[in-house]
């Protein structure tokens, strides 16, 4: 049986915002494996486990540029939202994403080496971190050119999305981006949504079914048929396909219509999509959570 830390409760309680006593029995039942974990506190949670994917775990901004039919995504991370405030890193970050419109590198390392200022990027990049005194990376960027149309939104500067659309309204585009930023679907359609992710929510969909079992078992009843099960689980995985990929979802600036049925309503497809939300994926430093609950103790004790 692995050892349960205080540092494991803190860091699966910051991805998942359950609480501390349920965060250490996940544990405890996964044996010390986080990402269990974490499909275990979803089973017992539901969406309550769910807010990982909001959360953001590193600081910085993302910028974005179109010119006609090409356009660039990028994000530039910072150690502090402090930084993310300075005009110069402020102007690093569109300047960035300007040149990667223009240049067509072929990765970070190839937009590092473009020229700017008389200088390089990377040197300029350099420079700033010596001004500023704190660590700055170009992270990603994504670049679009097309014989259509481009539109980008940006939710203050920390979610970045640009949409690839072909139709007259130039404010449909907008509007999908807007939606894109605050449902946050993961794939155009249900048939892209990565096979990873499904076979993911089918686990939780089975680990949930099972949970169900035991507790009708435990209450004297008779547990649902197999049959039944199964289609549940799928439907759980459908339901989920649903409510992920940005033709299915409802769109936010009316409900009773898909983002699909509104996008034939206006004579517009939609062709593909990027959004980039400032330190996904990043892991945040970890902290002795022991530490931090003990002063929070002491300190309400003074107060």
């Amino acid at each position: 049986m692995a050892a349960i830390t205080a540092a494991m409760v803190g860091e699966l309680r910051a991805k998942t915002d359950a609480p501390m006593m349920e965060c250490k029995k996940a544990l405890t039942e996964a044996d010390g494996d986080m990402a269990k974990a974490e499909e275990i506190l979803r089973v017992k949670l539901g969406s309550k486990a769910s807010k990982a994917a909001s959360r953001i775990t590193a600081e910085g901004v993302v910028a974005a540029y179109i010119s006609g039919g090409v356009g660039a995504l990028v994000e530039v991370n910072c150690e502090t939202d402090f930084v993310t405030k300075n005009d110069d890193f402020i102007a690093l970050a569109n300047t960035v994403a300007k040149l990667v419109a223009e240049n067509n590198p072929a990765d970070v390392a190839a937009l590092s080496a473009l020229p700017l200022e008389g200088k390089t990027v990377e040197e300029v990049r350099a420079a700033l971190v010596g001004k500023i005194g704190e660590n700055m990376s170009i992270r990603r960027f994504k670049r679009f050119e097309t014989g259509t149309k481009l539109a980008s939104y940006l939710h203050g500067t920390r979610i970045g999305v640009m949409v690839e659309f072909d139709g007259a309204d130039d404010q449909v585009g907008k509007d999908v981006a807007m939606h894109i930023a605050a449902m946050k679907p993961v794939a155009l359609s249900s048939e892209q949504v990565p096979a990873e992710l499904i076979e993911k929510e089918r686990n939780v969909a089975t680990l949930k079914a099972a949970e169900d079992a035991e507790k009708a078992k435990a209450d004297g009843k008779t547990p649902q048929s197999a049959e039944i099960v199964a289609k549940r689980v799928d439907g759980s995985v459908q339901k989920f396909l649903k409510e992920v990929s940005l033709l299915n979802q409802a769109f936010v600036k009316n409900d009773k219509q898909t983002v699909e049925q509104m996008l034939k309503a206006a004579n517009t497809s939609v062709k593909s999509f990027t959004m980039f939300v400032v330190g996904e994926g990043i892991e945040k430093k970890v902290d002795d959570f022991a530490a931090e609950v003990a002063a929070q103790v002491a300190a309400a004790k003074q107060a």
